[in-house]
């Protein structure tokens, strides 16, 4: 094969691939081509002349004694041994066990082979593409990646194209009540990229992780992007209500005030994407008992007690309507933020208890009046 070093430029430059690897899918592509149309069970190598830019074919066959090749089998290409006399006449220094090479002509190809042949450079070379692809796209798994949708399927599974790449976010994926059309430009996180033998390269997308929250803050707030403010853990229920924790490495700087933004512009940004999801934004302690009361808000915590990795959380009954939230959302994903289940036990407000405190002492006075003007007529009889 002539000028073969100019084609393997022209390969890489149009499929934006690295030089080396091209090299190595064209020479695996010839060597399957002649195990395919000579002998799988030989052994073949690819050299490339730098100089000439012609590649060239070898087989490799072994050095053996001369009782061990059979009448027909020492001509070149017919077996994959040869023996120690014909080694000899080669080259004196050539004992039993060597290994011998030897250029197999590829000028006079037939159509067959060389249809064999365009095959495997074809598979090979988009094998190379596919694991480009693969290491591209492995390395962006965690984060935020834009497209433009091209397909809604029956199953309401939606298809963007990223970089001329297909990715799929599947329903169960997105948003509850959101959906898409072809040309929307929609923003999710690389979830997860795999292989598959008939459909190739598959990259998952989603919109319901914790983590495209996170990402999403990371972008809006420049705190969190410079790695002042850092967030240590989110909890979601997409679509609905989050919880971030966060905390600060600057005494300077205000965790929660600096999320949040300025009348609220930052944390505002970041759910109108989530589709008007509610994200509280919570100082985050390493003190379990404080932090616990903290993802507990916006009800007001008595006190806090954990044992067995359970936590017991003593409440005023009129605060435990705001602890649990609606449907239990907010006990859920105070839940998720701290990893502790949580017990609430509840407790009468002061404000109860002073009020009854009043109503059974003025009980007693009444008693006592009513005891008093008795015996007042008593006297007066």
């Amino acid at each position: 094969m002539e000028k073969i070093l100019d084609i393997i430029d022209l390969i890489s430059y149009e499929k934006g691939l690295k030089i080396e690897k091209v090299k190595d899918a064209i020479k695996e592509a010839v060597i399957k081509t002649a195990q395919k149309s000579l002998n799988t069970d030989y052994k073949y190598d690819v050299e490339i002349d730098e100089k000439s830019k012609i590649l060239k074919l070898f087989q490799t066959v072994s050095v053996c004694e001369d009782s061990d090749t059979t009448e027909g089998e020492e001509k070149r290409g017919d077996s994959d041994t040869i023996s120690l006399k014909e080694a000899k006449e080669i080259d004196e220094s050539l004992e039993v066990g060597d290994e011998l090479r030897y250029e197999l002509n590829l000028d006079n190809m037939s159509r067959t082979v060389a249809n064999t042949l365009h095959r495997e450079l074809e598979f090979h070379i988009q094998r190379v593409l596919e694991d480009e692809l693969f290491e591209k796209f492995k390395a962006q798994v965690g984060t935020i990646v834009t497209g433009s949708v091209v397909r809604v399927d029956e199953e309401d599974n939606t298809y963007i194209e990223i970089d001329e790449v297909r990715a799929i976010l599947y329903k169960k994926n997105r948003i509850k009540g959101e959906s898409f059309k072809v040309g929307n430009v929609v923003k999710s996180i690389l979830k997860n990229v795999r292989i598959d033998r008939k459909s190739g390269i598959i990259i998952e997308l989603s919109r319901t992780t914790p983590k495209f929250l996170e990402e999403l803050l990371r972008l809006e707030v420049p705190e969190i992007a410079d790695e002042d403010v850092i967030i240590h853990k989110c909890a979601r229920i997409p679509g609905e209500r989050a919880k971030v924790a966060i905390s600060s490495l600057s005494p300077k700087i205000d965790p929660v005030g600096a999320t949040v933004g300025v009348k609220g512009v930052r944390i505002n940004s970041v759910s109108g994407e989530l589709c008007n999801e509610s994200i509280d934004c919570i100082e985050f302690s390493p003190i379990p008992e404080m932090f616990i009361s903290r993802a507990l808000s916006p009800a007001l915590i008595s006190a806090v007690s954990i044992e067995d990795g359970k936590a017991y959380v003593t409440i005023p009954t009129d605060q435990k309507p705001k602890a649990i939230g609606r449907s239990g959302i907010n006990i859920r994903l105070a839940s998720m933020l701290t990893g502790f289940e949580i017990e609430l036990i509840e407790k009468a407000s002061e404000s109860k208890e002073i009020k009854d405190g009043e109503d059974e002492s003025t009980r007693k006075d009444r008693s006592k009046k009513v005891d008093i003007s008795s015996l007042a007529s008593l006297f007066k009889d």
